[in-house]
């Protein structure tokens, strides 16, 4: 069985794209700097857990190292590990917050690509797929984490770019506002969302866990073996339906003929 690396492994939808790739034959092995939280989702899966500090380029390459002698050559990885920031006005930012957010995502997302996709590179053959969001399309007001997801966004690019010839294939997913008991909790009372997300888009609903998995799996895969620096949004139009707000919001459901 193919060996794919997941990033962030222990978070939420870390977790479940470990649960559907599993599901799909692979072998995961869960990294996440939690690895308590690894081993558990490993447990459950027929995986196995490995602690990683994405911020630290020499516990990147030890644990890819640690990982291909104990389980073989990786075929894939989800970098999936990153943070999320405050809503803050710029000049309220502590730049303490800014380098950590901005190091965990942006510079994150460069080691554990660099260190895997040069043992890829050897072999002639590998897939990357980068969590990104929709933030890095579309900017709120957490100017540390959207900037750096949109970082992401042209790094993936520019290592689609640098690999592509040697046979490995770099891909982002966007999800946008995901729907998780957080999420809902938020909606409910108000505490995050000055307006109802779900009236933001296209779909009239949020995107799932589940959905933001699938369209991981599908550009892990050999199915989207022409597709290399793309971003995929996965977010029920989310990122479309801004603009719609303006001028009467997103139209109903025709009537049924």
């Amino acid at each position: 069985m193919s060996i794919v690396v997941v990033t962030g492994g222990a978070g939420g939808i870390g977790q479940v794209i470990c649960q559907t790739l599993a599901q799909e034959g692979w072998t995961v092995a869960v990294c996440d700097i939690n690895l308590d939280g690894a081993k558990a989702v490993a447990a459950g899966i027929g995986g196995h857990a490995f602690r990683m500090d994405i911020t630290d380029p020499a516990d990147v390459d030890a644990v890819a190292d640690q990982i291909e002698a104990g389980l073989g050559p990786v075929a894939g990885v989800v970098h999936s590990a990153a943070t999320f920031g405050e809503l803050k006005p710029a000049e309220e930012v502590d730049i303490a917050d800014w380098d950590r957010v901005t190091g965990l995502v942006h510079r994150g997302t460069y080691l554990v690509s660099v260190a895997f996709a040069r043992r890829m590179a050897g072999r002639g053959k590998g897939s990357f797929v980068a969590l990104s969001s929709w933030n890095g399309v579309r900017g709120a007001r957490m100017h540390g984490y959207c900037s750096a997801k949109a970082a992401v966004n042209l790094l993936v690019e520019g290592m689609a770019m640098e690999w592509g010839r040697s046979g490995i294939r770099f891909n982002a997913v966007s999800p946008g506002v995901v729907m998780t008991e957080r999420v809902a909790e938020r909606i409910r009372t108000g505490t995050r969302y000055t307006t109802n997300p779900v009236e933001m888009t296209a779909l009239g609903r949020l995107v799932t866990s589940d959905e933001v998995a699938n369209a991981v799996s599908f550009l892990l895969s050999d199915k989207a073996s022409g597709i290399t620096g793309a971003n995929l949004l996965v977010d029920t139009g989310t990122a479309i339906g801004q603009a719609w707000s303006l001028f009467g919001g997103v139209p109903g459901p025709r009537p049924l003929a």
